[in-house]
């Protein structure tokens, strides 16, 4: 199945894509976080928690900012703390806590020369990004060696709260047919301004994104792949206040995917646009040099606003998401764009009209992994009439070539869904990829025909909002209520008081090895 379209206008609008992620990143170059400061921690290996249970790399980073001095970077003062009294970063950072109130001559006695502050933390940053490029060919060649499951990739949610019973629950999963683990974290961990610590025994509407819990679910994934003889990927979200952090910690313990979108975290779980757009920088940098594939989130806009009205806002968004990953580097190989079947069951030809959104994305975006998402707007309690629709939903996917199935299950409305239930998804799913896998090639669309208009008029519709938000700037489309009908202002939500202008000696040296050791700002052609 192919729908003919203007690739010009695929082309255009990948133009206004780059105009306006250009003038946001000249923001993002020029501040950082909190939560990237502490990221930065992280990936020098600082971690643990101080007698109160507040995680170092907070009480490091808030004390160097209660000093007036984080604008030259947390990496600068770990530098001096470390040279000065001869520690490696864990004590240096425990050092940088305990000078929280101090008198300026404390932290005057760690001032480095900045060639010497540079030198030092460039020298250890480029041994970690290291020791994470050697653990990324590790897993790649496991991944080579099990092979992956078939396409679409079935993706299962396990949200227990406690990481022991999720473990066994994603054992199950996989053993069911399921090639995707998402251990979805915590609802409240996108507002929390820390990571937890430590394995985690309770949590509401899913476990806490830390990296025990991540080591946990990777060894166990790592085991029943060798059992079932596929790859088994797991996925968790690196979103909200902590996202670098998360994403970090994914890379350390060798997860595979993690959610990881700016608009999400704005429009959904209101964190300052601001905040999470540098925070999402410096995260998929992350993301991209680990292997990591992102998933971002505009299926969420089809739940607050209508999939026919606004089906154009989810491409628009895709556009400007793709140019916001390939500025962090990302590949297009693992940029898992994101889109649902969320339009209304009484629909007349409403299936038509999913194809052709489906169909439309499949095309503008071929080598991207698309994570298509089930209905879940228009369930009801009627089990037999959520199943049909969710075979539909999976019929779609099959037909039209979608990479990740984020499978439609009956009892999902409870956080922890029954077993049963997630294996008649797989049963499910399985029976319409084995029943249909020739389908698509049996027939041809009529020029002039439903899903080739509907498809060249979303396509038309996404060109005109993205010439919009060129013009007005992506901050004002946002108040507006561009996306998912929700208005977001550039001072409002949580954690802009986490964003600060960066010094002229500012220096952080694992923004510039990524930024050097990707490459950045990578060209797409359309091939629609």
């Amino acid at each position: 199945m192919h729908i003919p379209i203007d690739h010009a206008l695929v082309d255009d609008a990948r133009r206004l894509a780059a105009d306006i992620v250009a003038t946001e990143m000249k923001y993002i170059r020029a501040h950082s976080t909190f939560s990237i400061e502490r990221a930065a921690l992280r990936l020098y290996g600082v971690d643990g928690t101080d007698a109160e249970g507040v995680p170092w790399p907070n009480r490091a980073v808030d004390a160097v900012a209660a000093s007036g001095r984080l604008d030259r970077g947390i990496c600068h003062w770990l530098a001096g703390a470390c040279v000065r009294h001869g520690v490696e970063p864990q004590a240096g950072a425990e050092l940088l806590a305990g000078l929280a109130g101090a008198a300026d001559a404390a932290w005057d006695a760690l001032e480095l020369p900045t060639g010497d502050a540079e030198r030092w933390s460039t020298e250890r940053a480029c041994q970690a990004l290291d020791a994470l490029s050697a653990q990324r060919q590790e897993r790649a060649r496991l991944r080579e060696r099990l092979g992956d499951g078939p396409t679409p990739w079935r993706y299962l949610i396990v949200a227990t709260g406690n990481i022991y019973e999720d473990v066994p629950q994603a054992v199950a999963a996989a053993k069911q047919g399921a090639d995707i683990i998402a251990v979805i974290r915590a609802t409240a961990q996108s507002l929390l301004d820390y990571v937890p610590y430590g394995p985690t025994s309770e949590g509401s509407g899913g476990t806490y994104a830390t990296g025990a819990n991540f080591r946990l679910l990777r060894e166990a994934l790592d085991g029943v792949s060798q059992e079932v003889g596929r790859y088994v990927q797991g996925t968790n979200y690196a979103s909200g206040l902590c996202m670098p952090e998360i994403s970090v910690l994914a890379a350390q313990e060798g997860l595979d995917m993690l959610l990881n979108d700016a608009l999400y975290g704005i429009l959904f779980r209101d964190i300052n646009l601001y905040r999470t757009l540098t925070d999402q920088y410096f995260s998929r940098m992350i993301n991209g040099f680990a292997g990591i594939t992102i998933n971002t989130g505009e299926d969420n806009y089809l739940t607050t606003a209508d999939a026919i009205e606004a089906g154009h806002t989810v491409l628009s968004s895709q556009f400007i998401n793709e140019r916001f990953a390939l500025e962090a580097g990302i590949p297009t190989a693992q940029m898992g764009l994101g889109h649902a079947f969320e339009i209304d069951p009484k629909r007349p030809d409403g299936f038509l009209d999913e194809l052709a959104m489906a169909q439309l994305v499949r095309q503008i975006f071929p080598d991207h992994p698309l994570k298509y998402m089930p209905p879940t707007k228009h369930i009801t309690g009627n089990i037999f009439a959520s199943y049909a629709h969710q075979t539909m939903y999976n019929l779609a996917t099959v037909m039209t070539n979608q990479t990740i199935c984020l499978l439609g299950v009956l009892t999902e409305a409870i956080h922890t869904p029954f077993v049963g239930d997630r294996y008649l998804a797989l049963q499910n799913i399985q029976y319409v990829q084995n029943f249909t896998r020739g389908l698509v090639d049996e027939f041809d669309l009529k020029p002039d025909g439903h899903i080739v208009k509907r498809a060249n008029l979303v396509l038309g519709e996404a060109l005109e909002q993205l010439g919009h938000i060129r013009d007005v700037g992506l901050v004002a489309a946002l108040g507006e209520g561009c996306f998912g009908d929700v208005k977001r202002l550039p001072d409002g939500g949580k954690g802009l008081e986490g964003v600060f202008a960066k010094a002229v000696h500012y220096h952080n040296p694992f923004w510039n090895e990524l930024e050097n050791r990707s490459g950045g700002r990578h060209v797409v052609e359309s091939r629609a």
